[in-house]
């Protein structure tokens, strides 16, 4: 068990060339969030007191990135190998901590595999390595006759029995750190690449007698680094089967579980269904029986139970209430909050809007910043007129209301309870309850050489 503090070194700096990218490569996304934040997130789970991250390309971008984040940053200011990097991070580091080195691209990093380093990481240095079939390009992890760790050699290096070694390192070790000072001040660039290689430190902790264990990992991908577009597709493909079979297992319906997309964190209840298709990003909750169609895409939105979702529905910042019915092709923008027993129908588009129980927005309609009572009936055609060209209204549809099809309603304005609106009319002014309302113009007319009218924003 781990008895010493915890700083984490996690090595960011390097460019991604072939990811033929402007875009620092770690600030690319897994599941809708930067690699580096996978790595990042899975260094707090391990509670350390530091978490020290060394940049390099695109540093202001990666910074700006993790604001809100706790992290201490060491500059790389050039690329001269692994050791270099450390090199930066240690001014940072604790003397009487044990340091867990990790790697800014490896997304899928195990959280589990962590601990079971550290819980030998108090006295000796610990690796993870795994066994890989064609391990070309990777360090080889060579061991004694006891089958102790006394060496990594960089494929560069290596001799052929050397070469032939499937047992690969993957980067990610833990030492104590006052072992990590002394072996760092010791790097040198005598090699191939004429770099300051990390696994260097093996030599030198087998020279002072230090303990020099390997612990091989069966996931591959758990140690597996993007140093491409390919990369990243792949390693985006497992993180989605993975994702899926998470919600396999919470016994969520998955109509394909090789289609569907998480991008952040989806909470389900009981006897959740998902279509084929479905994208869902940032942080959603789908409530106990809630069905979602096909093709649909869910940011940031709670769903409560029995509600169902039709296929093609866009729903982004949206609150919905129980045993309610949205879409197909509805789109629910920020802002929206509907309750329980609501519909809102095929091609009708939801902005800022409050919809209280009951009420129905069902064909073809925009319904823009307007709080709408109980039972309200909101024909087809029918438009909160907002937006003015410059300033936006609110429009306020009172209990009860019946709304005729193909009508307008010229916020502000006031729909009085229990009130009608004739299908066709423009409604300018507040309308009475309990009455019916009705504006349609006799006759058509124009107006030559009308200009509209430039408004000046109000402040």
């Amino acid at each position: 068990m781990q008895n010493n503090p915890l700083n984490i070194v996690i090595l960011a700096a390097g460019k991604g060339t072939r990811m033929h990218s402007t875009r620092p490569k770690v600030l690319h996304e897994i599941g809708g969030q930067a690699i580096l934040r996978h790595v990042v997130n899975c260094a707090k789970r391990l509670n350390p007191t530091k978490i020290v991250v060394v940049y390099g390309y695109g540093g202001e971008l990666v910074q700006s990135a993790f604001q809100q984040d706790n992290i201490i940053w060491a500059a790389q200011k050039e690329q001269l190998g692994t050791g270099h990097a450390v090199q930066q991070a240690l001014p940072h580091l604790d003397s009487m901590a044990n340091t867990l080195i990790l790697l800014g691209d490896v997304p899928l990093v195990s959280t589990a595999a962590c601990k079971t380093l550290l819980a030998q990481a108090d006295y000796q240095l610990i690796i993870q390595s795994f066994r890989k079939p064609d391990p070309t390009g990777y360090g080889r992890i060579v061991r004694d006759e006891h089958g102790k760790v006394h060496a990594i050699v960089e494929q560069k290096d290596a001799t052929a029995s050397q070469l032939a070694i499937n047992e690969v390192n993957t980067g990610i070790m833990a030492m104590p750190t006052q072992y990590l000072s002394s072996w760092i001040q010791r790097l040198t660039n005598d090699n191939a690449q004429q770099e300051y290689y990390l696994t260097d430190i093996v030599e030198f902790a087998v020279a002072d007698k230090i303990e020099v264990n390997a612990v091989i990992i069966d996931d591959e991908w758990s140690v597996t680094g993007i140093n491409s577009k390919q990369d990243l597709a792949q390693i985006e493909r497992i993180y989605q089967q993975r994702q899926a079979a998470e919600l396999l297992k919470k016994g969520v319906t998955l109509f394909d579980a090789a289609r569907i997309d998480i991008r952040g964190n989806l909470e389900t209840a009981n006897e959740v269904e998902i279509d084929v298709g479905c994208i869902f990003e940032g942080q959603v909750s789908l409530g106990e029986g809630v069905k979602v169609g096909a093709y649909c895409v869910i940011k940031d939105a709670t769903i409560a139970a029995g509600t169902v979702i039709a296929p093609f529905t866009h729903i982004d910042q949206t609150t919905i209430g129980e045993n309610s019915k949205i879409g197909p092709y509805a789109r629910l923008r920020p802002g929206t909050t509907l309750a329980n027993e609501t519909h809102v129908g095929n091609f009708v588009e939801l902005k800022n809007a409050q919809v209280n129980i009951g009420s129905k927005i069902n064909h073809l309609s925009y319904v823009g910043d307007a709080t709408i009572g109980k039972q309200v009936n909101i024909g087809a055609g029918t438009i909160t007129c907002n937006y003015d060209g410059a300033n936006k209204f609110r429009t306020v549809i009172e209990d009860n209301v019946f709304v005729g099809s193909n009508s307008q309603l010229v916020a502000p304005v006031v729909i009085g309870q229990g009130g009608t609106i004739a299908a066709g009319s423009t409604i300018t002014k507040n309308t009475p309850a309990e009455a019916l309302t009705l504006c349609r113009a006799r006759e058509q007319k124009s107006i030559a050489g009308w200009k509209r009218p430039v408004k000046a924003r109000k402040d």
